[in-house]
């Protein structure tokens, strides 16, 4: 492949890494440095874009490749508010779109694991849940993406839970508790813990680097060129 990389932070840079030892190009590197470069004579050398930024210019570089009519490949999280927008602009672009707010192929399994067990606690109210995520100082937003995808499988298999908040709750509240800690150098852990008057459960995902969520994303880049549309990570693994 020929890969744009829109973002060209830590994240960026581990991207690049992993496609260049699977003998795939980097074309073009976007960062604050060299925006005027995102045009689409340049772009035009890519097969697929791969996005990861911030929340502030997140949906406008995502739809600058959509304009471009290349296939963009996005991680970046804190920008879902403008979902319908995105969406609805690359459906008229007839493009294509793989978004997930996380790329890690373990991820993406616990968050299968995430949704069969809150599943299983719907039928046990005497357990309470809330969520915990902790990741570096850098992050720019709070709670993590990865942790609200968590905690909104929670919400849709768990019917005593109506919303989160990122705010402390009392016990057994209708209102599911995201706890987000920022400490370096951690890339990202998930905590979802279920707890009852006799016992605890509790499922957690630990990142060791960025190895997994860099790897995913390529994953994803391979399987969105050549496809219209839009897709998440359930496509991309088999798991829709």
């Amino acid at each position: 492949m020929k890969i744009a990389l829109i973002g060209y932070g830590k994240m960026g840079k581990a991207i690049e890494a992993i496609a260049l030892e699977q003998h795939h190009e980097i074309v073009l590197k976007i960062d604050v440095d060299n925006a005027a470069d995102f045009t689409a004579e340049k772009m035009a050398l890519a097969d697929v874009a791969i996005e990861f930024t911030g929340p502030h210019s997140a949906v406008e570089n995502i739809m600058k490749c959509l304009s471009f009519g290349i296939p963009v490949v996005s991680g970046s999280t804190g920008w879902l508010e403008n979902w319908d927008k995105v969406s609805n602009y690359c459906t008229e672009q007839n493009g294509t779109l793989i978004y997930s707010s996380n790329y890690s192929i373990g991820v993406n399994l616990f968050f299968e694991v995430n949704k069969f067990l809150a599943g299983l606690m719907e039928h046990y109210p005497s357990y309470d849940v809330m969520l915990k995520e902790i990741h570096h100082t850098q992050k720019k937003d709070a709670p993590s993406g990865t942790a609200i995808t968590l905690a909104e499988q929670v919400l849709q298999n768990l019917s005593r839970k109506t919303s989160w908040t990122n705010e402390p709750v009392a016990s057994n509240s209708n209102l599911l508790e995201i706890q987000s800690e920022r400490i370096d150098p951690a890339p990202g852990t998930h905590h979802v813990k279920y707890t009852s008057a006799i016992d605890d459960i509790e499922i957690i995902h630990t990142a060791h680097n960025r190895t997994g969520f860099a790897g995913g994303a390529v994953t994803a880049a391979q399987f969105a060129i050549g496809k219209k549309g839009i897709y998440t990570m359930k496509e991309v693994l088999g798991l829709a």
